[in-house]
């Protein structure tokens, strides 16, 4: 029977002829039709997958060089464009929209022939952080079917963690991809804005906005962020520095790092218990091991996540004006109505709550009365954080923190009290409000028997050190479960 352990484990067995990548399409086939109940899919690609997996056995066999991700099975979430295909980012306003172009991703992916076995269902364009906002259904945990799975990026989470894939692409506005993988118990990266072009990528808002990936292992993200990161001239917005071999930077370490933690993110009140006490029990190992690591002040924890809120609604409200039923989308059945009636009948069917109320938040903050009040001064908080951002990487490697405050919770449990739901933000907001990388990795299991991670953060485009850093606290977890 096929199973998956890492892509070059994979690969290997691949070369061997121990498997093939039409087994291994047909098994992920079948594990997505036996999981449906997850509702992780809004579609499979099921004969175009087999064919490309025909295609691709073919060339191994013929001797031919192969692809970085020869064979490997992705699923993308419901956001990133794919020619041919729908893509209606989790909302019924598109709900029959099929993209005329490939996203940059995609294109790097099928260079490199990675096989694209479906579109994961996502929170509706991206909002929300328990996959339940989506026109098509929440997504469940495969942990606990009772339980989110996270969002935006919950069905791309619960790919990766129930074996539905191998590899899965997020995005992460605001910890989309991180907390997500935290619920699940998988790794989740985000890149440094720039580091990956957003061509292709349905816009939530723009100045936060960047790809991630799911994987199992440390490795397969490093592969994977070598594949697809990189300058794109379709988006003015990415960086033309280099990208490293990040994949061959991932060798076993003993080096000794210097590491923040912000004192008042382990004290804050919203804080679980158990995941403070074995975040503080690491930083205790850690420093045994001979890394420094040392707290450090962090007085506006408790404004980054009111920050971020009025600059990403104001920028969603200037994103979203384009869907308006006329030129693409839904259309409400209303006949001899005027432009307007027409816009507002089709917006208000098309969109659901959650996407309606940030539309009309950041509407408010880009207004004429209150735009100094909310977003000027949002943008002058996001200034204090990159100036303290960039303070504290000229002294230390990486910041770590927990990356959500709690567990996965019910699903229904906190769709009533968005201040809750906000909160589980509070940690993760910060690397999309600087534009610096950071990651969730899966370290530690609660007594309720629900996993979550650790994540760390690095200065912008410093992926080699946050990869490394990162794969080494994974080794010891796998040498001192």
């Amino acid at each position: 029977m096929f199973r998956f352990s890492t892509i070059k484990d994979y690969h290997n067995a691949l070369q061997n002829g121990q498997t093939t990548c039409v087994e291994a399409v047909r098994y992920y086939v079948a594990s997505i039709a036996t999981n449906k109940h997850l509702n992780a899919y809004l579609e499979v690609f099921t004969e175009e997958a087999i064919a490309m997996a025909e295609s691709l056995d073919a060339k191994r066999q013929s001797g031919a060089p192969l692809g970085k991700l020869h064979g490997v099975v992705v699923g993308i979430k419901d956001v990133i464009c794919y020619k041919g295909h729908k893509v209606s980012a989790g909302s019924k306003i598109l709900e029959n929209f099929q993209s005329i172009y490939h996203a940059t991703v995609v294109e790097k992916l099928l260079q490199e022939e990675a096989i694209i076995i479906g579109r994961q269902n996502c929170d509706e364009f991206a909002m929300g952080s328990s996959n339940e906002n989506s026109a098509y259904g929440a997504v469940k945990n495969a942990i606990d079917n009772s339980r989110v799975p996270g969002g935006s990026s919950g069905g791309s989470a619960v790919s990766v963690q129930a074996g539905l894939s191998m590899i899965s692409l997020g995005s992460d506005t605001g910890g989309s991809v991180r907390q997500p993988a935290d619920f699940c118990g998988v790794v989740g990266l985000k890149p440094s804005y720039g580091r990956i072009s957003r061509y292709g990528l349905i816009a939530y808002a723009s100045s936060f906005d960047q790809i991630g990936i799911f994987a199992l292992t440390v490795e397969d993200a490093a592969l994977v962020l070598e594949v697809i990161a990189g300058a794109d001239d379709y988006d003015s917005t990415v960086s033309v520095t280099p990208v490293p071999d990040y994949s061959k930077s991932i060798l076993p370490s003993q080096k000794k790092y210097r590491i923040a933690y912000f004192k008042q993110a382990l004290e804050h009140a919203g804080l679980d218990s158990e995941i403070k006490n074995s975040i503080l029990a690491l930083i205790q190992t850690l420093q045994l091991q001979g890394h420094t690591v040392e707290p450090i002040e962090f007085d506006l924890l408790d404004q980054i996540v009111p920050t971020y809120y009025v600059l990403t609604t104001a920028e969603a409200s200037s994103n979203l004006s384009r869907f308006d039923g006329v030129r693409y989308g839904y259309r409400a059945p209303i006949e001899n109505a005027d432009l307007n009636e027409l816009y507002k009948a089709s917006r208000t069917a098309g969109f659901g709550k959650e996407v309606q109320r940030r539309i009309l938040l950041g509407t408010f903050v880009l207004s004429a009365g209150y735009f100094d009040a909310y977003f000027t001064k949002a943008q002058q908080v996001r200034r204090i954080l990159l100036n303290k951002s960039t303070e504290v990487f000229k002294q230390y490697d990486a910041i770590i923190s927990p990356t959500v405050p709690f567990t996965a919770f019910k699903i229904g449990e906190k769709s009533s009290d968005q201040v809750a739901m906000f909160l589980a933000d509070i940690y993760t907001v910060f690397a999309n409000l600087v534009g610096i990388p950071g990651i969730s990795i899966p370290l530690f299991q609660h007594t309720n028997g629900l996993p979550f991670g650790l994540q760390i953060m690095t200065n912008q485009f410093a992926e080699t050190t946050l990869l490394q850093l990162s794969y080494q606290l994974m080794q010891s977890k796998a040498i001192n479960p």
